[in-house]
């Protein structure tokens, strides 16, 4: 090979040193357990069938081999380093008089003078994290505190037990062949919106939104189109329906058109005959710092979760006062079935029995456990009704029990039980109690993200109203991230509930993102867009960056950098860092929080604070949000699977953006993104 720079030069070394340790180590042999194992169950098998004389002896020599067993187990590295990608950084440090190499991976190995630890969990990876080539550190490992000097701090590519690639301060090399090129790379950087840049922040967001350090829904009543405010003054009677995709406005008018009726006719609409429904906390928290805004005050804005629940207590006292969270999601999908609402309605209309809240509750139960009906919904497999059908027996069999005095019965809803039964309530009994006893009808009903109710949930709603039936609903299919649950199409929708599509309206512009995010944004779905092209947009932005790193660890150096970078730049700013799930989220906010990134939050159960900084966060809790800057993690291939659901969740999480949109991966990008980058 051609004399290499000498940066690559050292690492090329290192590696080679590494790999041989390896090897010696790969070899390291340590006491078997397999006789141990093989003894225990000898010594079982004694206790449970020999002599009642023997057993205290054997069950003394049985402690005493779990206890040589679990110190073997823990003698045991739990994880090795991979051979073909031993690490993905290399810090040289000098401390106490003492140089030494340290390598960052994903498992410690420290045997033979190695020092390769995990980012994830080693003390002295901090240094690697928060100091530069060059500087003096100082922190706090374990006991004592360590000082010294950063002398090298390198990230490097390694595949197939090779180099390929080395950042370094002294330049960024590509491996060619048995050539080495240095090649021009900048850190990713995240753009600064054009009014910030130069640092003359005017204030003015090129929608016409301030930059603002209060990140609810801004009062835009002044930048309604027209499209938009004749849905908002529609008649008073009936459903609106509006279909519109991501940032289109679809909550904006849901909201302003509760203020028009109000203003309209404050006597029939007053505030405490109004309600909003949205599908989770976050949104709930969101839209209700807006009514009073917009001069409308004491509307309740709740989830579907915490209405139905307080209703099903006040209706049926005797049941359960809690909701099962660990259903089987085959018995979820059947309870949740579009074509449940109109089962529910021949049921009832066929089977004679008092208007009572007992009625009501057999209703369900027949409902449920009735081979017929459940073999009639359509995509449910004979397993899966014979799943189910185990499922209620179960349930009614442990509510019986209860019921006749055993109290070693533990009876339980599911929570897709809720709204069965209230909506048996309305069919069999009639209209829903208030606490007071009257009857809850409301003048208008506003539900958002809709797409995610089920059509015996919007049922429920409907019957709710008055006797004009005054609803919005408003969503988007596209973003159906309930995989149990909810509408993948307007028609299923629409046929489960009742009404016809013509009812529909349709919001064509997006408001939200720029243009690259849309088109990035309408190309994930792939065969689940709805339309032939990207929504209409208003403004052009950045380009969608994409991303790829070897390595978790060097992921999050490169995005933790750029973060306080932009967090210097723009202290206004918000950002998502959205995830698949909340172990990947958690990964990421350990691994950000050890950089010191500053005003960095972990979201859990939706408790956002709606104010500037970098909200760490799984996907299934920023749905109707918005953000700044998004940046999605992990988008790699084998992680968010190719199917239906998770291209739907990466749309989701790509159209919260407003400015730029990044999306990192760990390896080869997952199908989603390739092909949208056409790759």
């Amino acid at each position: 090979m051609p004399n290499p720079p000498p940066v690559v030069a050292e690492e090329l070394d290192l590696l080679a040193d590494v790999r041989e340790r390896l090897r010696r180590n790969a070899g390291r042999t340590y006491a078997s357990e397999g006789e141990i194992v093989a003894e225990l169950q000898h010594i079982q098998e004694e206790i449970r069938y020999g002599k009642s004389d023997d057993k205290s002896a054997y069950e003394q020599q049985y402690d005493h081999l779990v206890r040589l067993l679990e110190q073997l187990r823990k003698g045991r590295p739990a994880e090795r380093p991979d051979p073909q990608s031993p690490y993905f950084a290399h810090m040289r440090v000098n401390s106490d008089g003492r140089t030494f190499d340290v390598m960052l991976g994903k498992a410690t190995c420290l045997d033979d003078g190695l020092r390769i630890i995990d980012w994830r969990h080693a003390p002295i990876s901090r240094v690697y994290y928060r100091y530069q080539e060059g500087e003096q550190y100082e922190e706090d490992i374990g006991p004592r505190t360590v000082e010294g000097t950063l002398l090298a701090r390198r990230t490097v590519g390694i595949k197939n037990a090779e180099l390929d690639r080395v950042n370094a301060p002294q330049g960024n090399f590509l491996r060619e062949g048995d050539d080495w090129r240095e090649v021009r790379a900048q850190a990713p950087k995240l753009a600064p919106r054009p009014e910030t840049k130069s640092g003359q922040k005017t204030g003015k967001f090129s929608t016409g939104q301030a930059l603002r350090a209060d990140k609810h829904l801004p009062d835009i009543a002044a930048l309604i189109d027209p499209e938009q405010f004749q849905l908002i003054s529609r008649a008073d009677s009936g459903p609106v329906i509006i279909r519109g995709g991501a940032g289109s406005g679809k909550t904006t008018v849901a909201l302003h058109r509760i203020a028009w009726l109000a203003y309209q006719n404050n006597n029939r609409f007053a505030s405490h005959k109004m309600l909003v429904v949205v599908w989770g906390k976050a949104l709930r928290d969101y839209v209700s710092k807006v009514l009073p805004s917009l001069g409308v005050k004491g509307v309740g804005v709740v989830t579907w979760a915490e209405w139905s629940r307080v209703l099903v207590k006040r209706h049926f006292p005797h049941l359960p006062g809690n909701d099962n969270a660990n259903t089987p999601s085959v018995v979820s999908r059947i309870k949740l079935h579009p074509q449940l609402p109109l089962e529910l309605e021949r049921l009832v209309a066929q089977r004679p029995a008092p208007a009572t809240g007992g009625a009501a509750v057999e209703d369900w139960k027949h409902l449920v456990s009735d081979s017929g009906i459940l073999s009639r919904l359509s995509g449910v497999t004979p397993d899966e009704v014979q799943l189910a059908l185990t499922w209620a027996r179960s349930q009614q069999g442990q509510l019986a029990a209860r019921a006749e005095g055993d109290r070693q019965a533990e009876p339980w809803l599911d929570e897709e039980d809720d709204a069965i039964l209230l909506r048996a309530w309305q069919l069999r009994v009639g209209g829903l109690k208030k606490r007071d006893g009257g009857q809850e009808k409301y003048s208008h009903i506003a539900v958002d993200e809709v797409q995610d109710f089920s059509p015996m949930e919007i049922s429920v709603l409907i019957a709710a109203c008055d006797k004009n039936r005054c609803i919005t609903l408003s969503g988007d299919t596209q973003q159906h991230i309930m995989e149990n649950g909810g509408s993948l199409s307007w028609q299923e929708l629409l046929q489960g509930i009742g009404i016809d599509s013509t009812e529909l309206s349709t919001l064509r512009i997006s408001y939200r993102s720029t243009a690259q995010i849309a088109t990035f944004a309408r190309g994930v779905l792939g065969a689940q867009a709805e339309d032939e092209a990207p929504a209409a947009t208003t403004r052009n932005g950045p380009p969608v960056e994409i991303l790829v790193f070897g390595d978790h660890g060097e992921c999050v150096d490169a995005l933790g950098q750029a973060l306080r970078q932009l967090v210097r730049d723009e202290p206004l700013a918000s950002v998502a860092l959205v995830t698949l799930d909340e172990s990947t989220a958690r990964l990421y906010y350990d691994g950000l929080d050890r950089m010191l990134v500053p005003n960095l939050r972990l979201v859990t159960d939706q408790s956002f604070s709606f104010a500037p900084g970098i909200d760490v966060v799984d996907v299934a809790q920023v749905k109707g949000l918005e953000f700044d800057y998004v940046v999605v993690l992990d988008a790699s291939k084998g992680r968010w699977a190719d199917r239906p659901h998770p291209r739907r969740l990466l749309h989701v999480a790509a159209t919260r953006a407003v400015h730029q949109l990044w999306v990192a991966c760990v390896g080869e990008p997952t199908e989603a993104v390739a092909e949208t980058l056409g790759r």
